[in-house]
């Protein structure tokens, strides 16, 4: 019977592990705290995990005083990897947000019918794949791991590379406000790590942006040269020479997120939807938001005002409320896997999903051809835990994108990107970097507010 398990291995992970490689990444304070309060943020926040070896550690604070704090490895299939992921608030104990993240497939079908790869479990983003990088591709620090040259180095030999870039990127504006009251601005900065691995002609580029603001913005570019043994029609691709048409195809990727939000199990996942009530006040239409929970592992897909959370109901924010984190897929080509319309008729739902949630389960790691008799891929994790509460939850979050070469894409291929973001949603009852004067803006604010600026 294929079926998940609780055991004590989820306690184990949490409170396992041993001395590691600690990186620090150059430390850049908000701009009302000395040296010494980044310093004892960053100590309490690296304090907050282990990372068990091969495993490293990078932690950073940024320009609103929060400490990011994370483990990073690279798997042999899935290519980076990450674990153990926690954010320090300004002043706060750390919070356990994710326990892994990783891709887990990338299928790109060729509209012509006659090629599709399933580049992860086929190929892998890890060991030879992955390549290392020089300072011409990091703006940053250059940082080094064990590489296998076969397998996952149970066998054979490794080789140290370096293959992760971190670098503390400028993220443009974090805020303006030209009230009356306690007019102020602010730019914010970024953590953002990333790697590169080749596929046949392509390179994949994994990249995390971890934002001062507690955001987590994942991406998968994609650069290198269109494939030469796959020229087609005008029907089936884009003409990128004379009368010589390059076929089109589709990256179909898929995130698994394993969360941990404010430590282990007892979490939830919810939808929320606005729609029209078909009525109108004296300026616009009348909408009605409702946010609904999923109680049981379920497919879901996006729709115009639909976005999904996952919470911990007994982590409370000082408002009372529950902490939680947004999952928004921005633009997406919706797709469904080859794989799994071919291995999927007798199901109840349609097999295609922007984002799919289940209970963790070890044996469930890939997006589809999945190894171990615990179901294919998503639709059948879904249908075999259907009559689960769903409280440890893992996100499956899919984005499709439909690529139509064009001339300027030869050669090198300029790189596209495609992915999502997880937003905080109360995770605190006010951002991380309350301005001077702002302090008391909770909740409806005083009446002195509500004057005008005068430019």
């Amino acid at each position: 019977m294929r079926r998940h398990a609780y055991t004590n291995k989820r306690l184990l992970q949490i409170v396992a592990g041993g001395l590691c490689l600690i990186l620090f990444v150059s430390a850049c304070t908000r701009g009302d705290a000395s040296p010494e309060d980044a310093k004892t943020a960053e100590s309490s926040a690296v304090a907050s995990s282990t990372c068990k070896k091969p495993a490293k550690k990078v932690s950073q604070t940024l320009s609103s005083g929060a400490t990011w704090t994370m483990c990073w490895g690279v798997h042999p299939d899935f290519g980076l990897s990450l674990s153990e992921v926690f954010i320090a608030p300004p002043g706060k104990d750390p919070i356990r947000i994710i326990d892994s993240a990783s891709i887990a497939q990338l299928e790109v079908p060729y509209d012509t019918g006659k090629r599709n790869t399933s580049d992860i479990t086929a190929a892998g983003f890890g060991g030879r794949k992955m390549k290392t990088l020089q300072s011409d591709a990091c703006a940053g620090d250059l940082n080094s791991m064990e590489i296998p040259k076969i397998g996952d180095g149970k066998y054979g030999e490794t080789e140290t590379r370096n293959v992760l870039c971190t670098e503390v990127i400028d993220d443009g504006l974090a805020y303006h406000s030209s009230d009356l009251v306690a007019p102020t601005s602010a730019r914010k900065n970024a953590l953002r790590l990333s790697t590169v691995s080749r596929v046949g002609w392509y390179e994949y580029v994994s990249q995390y942006t971890f934002g001062s603001d507690g955001s987590i913005d994942v991406q998968l570019g994609a650069t290198g040269d269109l494939s030469p043994v796959d020229y087609t029609d005008e029907d089936h691709g884009s003409d990128v020479g004379h009368d010589e048409h390059a076929a089109s195809h589709s990256h179909n990727a898929v995130w698994k997120v394993r969360w941990g939000l404010g430590g282990e199990g007892g979490m939830k996942a919810q939808q929320f939807d606005a729609n029209p009530t078909g009525k109108s006040g004296p300026e616009s239409p009348i909408m009605k938001g409702k946010l609904k929970d999923i109680e049981h592992p379920a497919l879901a897909r996006w729709k115009d005002r639909r976005w999904w959370r996952v919470l911990n109901p007994a982590a409370l924010n000082d408002d009372g409320h529950p902490i939680s984190y947004e999952i928004d897929t921005g633009k997406s080509d919706s797709f469904e896997f080859v794989d799994d319309v071919e291995h999927t008729h007798s199901h109840e739902e349609e097999p295609g999903y922007d984002v799919g949630f289940t209970n963790f389960n070890e044996c469930e790691q890939y997006a589809t051809k999945n190894r171990g008799d615990c179901g294919r891929g998503v639709p059948e994790f879904v249908d075999d835990g259907k009559g689960q509460k769903l409280d440890d939850v893992v996100s499956w979050v899919a984005v499709g994108f439909h690529h139509v070469p064009r001339d300027e894409e030869q050669s090198p291929m300029e790189m596209h990107w495609q992915g999502f973001k997880l937003l905080p949603r109360d995770l605190t009852a006010q951002r991380f970097d309350v301005p001077k004067g702002h302090e008391e803006v909770n909740g409806v604010p005083d009446s002195e507010w509500n004057q005008e600026p005068t430019n």
